[in-house]
């Protein structure tokens, strides 16, 4: 099909995909059971970080984490004690363990506490049209307090070429200007037009498959092609194709 043809196609099956009712299988549910900023911030961005493998597992996982925190994520970020910390003893998530959930809890409070917040250590790094090398600037800075160097790999460093999925899904969540409901669009300080998709095996080969990406690797460098092709399509909210491409995929079987 013509690029003409591929907008329209796509369009359609973003319209199909982005409305409430996929918020019913898919992991953003887990910080849509809270209302104040900063729970959804928090609360979506431990979520996102365990959203690989099964996603019922996922999401099962993602409600026992914040039931966890005692369903106060911020207030137990800012205001847990050692003792606290021993609730988390014995959470998994496939490879993402207490250990790595205890750093993780440490290092949200010192971001909180000395660095502005999540949303300002993504916004102040942010390129004229990409969000990427904050999100590599984001990692540095989360990882400055101690810890084992095992935890690190539970953060993407697009600057080491990688494609940064789950946390270019949370940027998705927290800046996209969704009307219909599904992405939050709380962060007003980042632009849709610099988001990245979330390119995963499901994305990347309905992306190839369609024309869309040509490199095989789902890797840093086939989603700076990927994000590309996308603005040309539409260059304000390039990655509410992620819920045509991901629907494809996963919903469709689509090959």
């Amino acid at each position: 099909m013509n690029d003409i043809e591929l907008k329209e196609f796509l369009d359609e099956k973003v319209q199909l995909y982005n409305n409430p009712k996929f918020i019913e299988t898919d992991p953003i549910q887990v910080p849509h059971s809270f209302t104040t900023k900063e729970d959804i911030e928090i609360s979506g961005f431990l979520v996102a970080t365990i959203a690989w493998g099964n996603r019922k597992m996922i999401i099962n996982n993602g409600k026992r984490l914040v039931e966890i925190l005692d369903n106060s994520p911020y207030d137990f970020v800012m205001n847990h004690s050692n003792d606290d910390l021993k609730k988390l003893n014995n959470f998994v998530h496939r490879t993402f363990n207490d250990v790595d959930l205890k750093t993780f809890i440490i290092s949200l409070k010192n971001i909180y506490t000395n660095h502005k917040g999540l949303e300002y250590l993504f916004s102040v790094n942010q390129e004229d049209n990409s969000v990427q090398k904050s999100i590599s600037k984001f990692k540095s800075i989360f990882f400055e307090m101690e810890h084992l160097p095992r935890t690190e790999k539970h953060i993407s460093d697009p600057m080491n070429n990688s494609a940064a999925k789950r946390i270019n899904m949370m940027l998705r969540w927290f800046c996209r200007q969704d009307k219909n409901g599904v992405d939050f669009g709380i962060w007003k300080s980042i632009s849709p037009a610099k988001l990245s998709c979330p390119l995963d095996v499901h994305s990347g080969n309905v992306a190839r498959k369609l024309g869309l990406l040509n490199r095989k690797q789902n890797d840093a460098k086939a989603l700076a092609e990927l994000d590309f092709r996308l603005r040309t399509l539409d260059a304000n909210d390039p990655v509410k194709y992620d819920f045509a491409l991901f629907g494809l995929g996963v919903f469709e079987d689509f090959k």
